[in-house]
């Protein structure tokens, strides 16, 4: 049996489906949003290369290591972004929820925070996940500031563990949230996404 089994995870402002080629089209659009690929501290696909990445994504799959999603824009239809299951560890019941990005326009948005609960109420309560990690380079602080407003905790930092595209070792924040923290930070993520904003 297939751990973590493809899976659909409906919300209100988006829709977290099985990564597949038709989202090709819709994701080379998002990665042009913003010109994202250029930052050098992630690994965000350039457009060109949209195609080659979903082909990445789906062979790790095939392999068992990972489970990719498109994140669909329940109001457009359209795929805003990339995000997963990576580094399935079945036996421990643990994954990371990782190489994500979305288009520099819905960032801020509310829909990285439903994206995420979603994910992180599939993982602890259908899965029964023991924990959920959270890594992003220790320079980028746009990424480590959210995923401390999802209530993870830092567990430390993996000094020049990776090698990065533009030859930069990364300085790896590695995050978790285990499975008797989620009550408190389901509660933290449904506040968060009722809020009024102003």
């Amino acid at each position: 049996m297939v751990w973590p089994a493809p899976v659909t995870l409906e919300g209100k402002i988006v829709t977290v489906i099985p990564l597949s080629r038709d989202h090709e089209q819709d994701l080379v659009v998002a990665a042009g949003d913003g010109e994202l690929h250029r930052l050098w501290y992630t690994t965000v696909p350039a457009p060109e290369n949209v195609a080659s990445e979903i082909e990445r994504r789906l062979a790790l799959q095939a392999a068992g290591s990972m489970l990719p999603f498109a994140i669909i824009d329940k109001g457009s239809g359209r795929a805003l972004g990339m995000t997963t299951y990576m580094d399935v560890d079945a036996i421990n019941r643990r994954v990371e929820i990782g190489s994500t990005w979305y288009a520099k326009s819905v960032q801020r948005t509310g829909i990285n925070t439903e994206c995420k609960f979603l994910m992180l109420r599939h993982a602890f309560e259908d899965l029964e996940c023991n924990g959920v990690e959270f890594r992003t380079h220790y320079l980028n602080t746009q990424s480590r500031r959210a995923i401390e407003r999802l209530g993870a905790k830092l567990d430390g930092i993996l000094r020049q563990n990776r090698i990065m595209p533009n030859g930069t070792l990364r300085d790896t924040c590695v995050y978790s949230i285990i499975a008797p923290e989620w009550p408190t930070v389901k509660a933290h993520l449904i506040w968060q996404m009722e809020r009024p904003r102003h």
